[in-house]
């Protein structure tokens, strides 16, 4: 008999699953609201990737405006991974205390500023800092944008909202790749002008979101309070949850850093660096190692909304250790050959493997999250792996600069390179291993309906029990010492003393 945390890789099926809806009658039904409130959570995060990756598409070029090496240029990489936990911690309070929409608009307008201020740097000290600031404001964004877009979902469509929402990441570095390829070849500023353009779309996704109302999660929860407790009481009680949930949550907190950075590890791992490697390693030219940039997010779109949705049906742990495994298989078509087309399919199956097994992180986060807390918990979490896993682009970097190797170029001649790709091939194998592991041992909260649980600034907020409609109890799946609340492990038993019984 297979061992108890291998058959809990599938959730097991709920009574109230019986009464879901199929996924095109649940799609049919969304109002234009729902439709604009997933739009705008999944375009600031479109947002968020063009701004980060307009550094990692014009590494080289930076490298000659400041006159710096490539593992100089990549701190500017790390030094945004390092302080996104600050802004998530802001934004994401922010948001758990006074709704999704005002912070996201304020947050969006910040990334704007800093974004537009970094296209008119002139020295590599100005650009540091100006990026280091970026990190923060670009740290809200995620947590909000995710609650945002999930939340206002029915529970049927929220594992294919999970592949699509966080496959914005993939389509903002494609519009990135789309730009530094078309715009910047042809204009004075060069890679300037990838930084500002990127600006003007955050600040649409900003006047977008300011049009649309707040969540309807909130506005139920302030109808709710109405009249009985005035704004610094509400302060007082978020507090005092917040504390609450920590002392419960301790483990989990633990597990979801572990859990963030090894996805982290993964997805700047295999991004991060990658047109440099083509570059540097294989001899790819600019354009075509752009190229097989859209080629690969291409395969990331792909990767994520399947893998979001097959995880409504098969559990969410499960679609993940698939997907990752995936990676592991694909890791020598993408480091191994030399012609562009084989490394482009590379890319391709890669990142289907690496962004499909991310586009269930949204929905696993927030289902396992204090439910009062789906936007400071998960942002925080997501920015801790961000900040462990900050120096993966400096690792391959310094990794590569110390393995070199040789290519023959076009015109015959051979050089002594970089070796980025057996660098990059061990980081991602071992960070795959780890996270396979990970996701297996941790916990699962299949088709859980936490928009029925209090909201932080309400008494009993920071606890897992605290529902305001009990009628949907969610699915909690995976080892029961990672599960902090007595009352959740308690309902758990009874479940499944109930089922043993049918």
């Amino acid at each position: 008999m297979a061992p108890y945390f291998l058959m809990n890789l599938i959730p097991q099926r709920q009574k109230t699953d019986d009464e879901a809806r199929p996924l095109l009658t649940a799609l049919a039904g969304l109002s234009w609201i729902q439709w604009a409130h997933f739009f705008s959570g999944w375009l600031a995060w479109t947002c968020d990737a063009i701004d980060f990756f307009s550094v990692s598409l014009t590494v080289s070029r930076l490298a000659t405006q400041f006159d710096k090496k490539t593992a100089d240029i990549t701190t500017a990489i790390t030094l945004t991974l390092l302080l996104r936990v600050v802004g998530a911690v802001i934004f994401g309070i922010l948001s758990d205390r006074f709704g999704r929409k005002w912070p996201l608009v304020f947050n969006l307008v910040i990334v704007a500023l800093l974004q537009l201020g970094a296209g008119f740097v002139n020295t590599f000290s100005e650009f540091l800092a100006v990026r280091s600031l970026f990190g923060i404001g670009m740290g809200g964004i995620w947590g909000m944008a995710a609650s945002t877009a999930l939340e206002n979902l029915p529970v049927e469509a929220r594992g294919l909202g999970s592949g699509v929402m966080q496959q914005g990441y993939a389509v903002g570095y494609l519009f990135a790749a789309c730009i530094n390829l078309k715009l910047v070849p042809v204009v004075s500023p060069t890679w300037r002008a990838l930084f500002w353009t990127a600006s003007g779309i955050s600040f649409f996704a900003a006047v977008i979101r300011a049009i649309l109302p707040e969540s309807e999660y909130f506005l139920k929860q302030k109808a709710r309070e109405h009249g009985h407790t005035n704004s610094t009481e509400k302060t007082k009680t978020f507090i005092k949850e917040t504390g609450k949930m920590v002392r419960i949550h301790w483990l989990l907190c633990i597990y979801a850093l572990l859990f963030m950075t090894g996805f982290n590890f993964l997805s700047h791992g295999s991004q991060d660096l990658y047109p440099t490697y083509l570059q540097d390693s294989k001899g790819i030219s600019n354009h075509d190692a752009t190229i097989a940039t859209i080629i690969g997010n291409c395969g990331a779109i792909a990767g994520g909304a399947i893998a979001g949705f097959v995880s409504q049906y098969i559990g969410r742990r499960l679609t993940i250790v698939i997907f990752v495994l995936l990676v592991g298989c694909f890791i020598p078509l993408w480091i191994i050959p030399s012609s562009f087309g084989a490394l482009a399919a590379g890319a391709f199956c890669i990142q289907f493997g690496v962004q499909g097994a991310w586009g269930v992180v949204p929905i696993q986060l927030a289902e396992m999250s204090p439910p009062a807390f789906r936007a400071t918990f998960p942002g925080v979490a997501y920015q801790l792996g961000n900040m462990v896993s900050s120096a993966s682009a400096q690792i391959e970097a310094t990794g590569g600069a110390h393995e070199r190797t040789t290519i023959t170029r076009a015109n015959g001649t051979t050089e002594n390179v970089p070796d980025y790709a057996k660098v990059q091939g061990i980081l991602i194998g071992c960070v795959a291993a780890f996270l396979i592991v990970v996701t297996i041992l941790g916990p699962e909260n299949h088709g859980s309906h936490f928009e029925k649980h209090k909201t932080a600034f309400e008494e009993g907020g920071g606890e897992d029990d605290a529902v305001v409609d009990d009628d949907d109890a969610p699915n909690h799946a995976g080892p029961s010492h990672i599960r902090e609340s007595a009352s959740i492990n308690e309902k758990a038993s009874v479940d499944q003393k109930e089922s043993v019984n049918v």
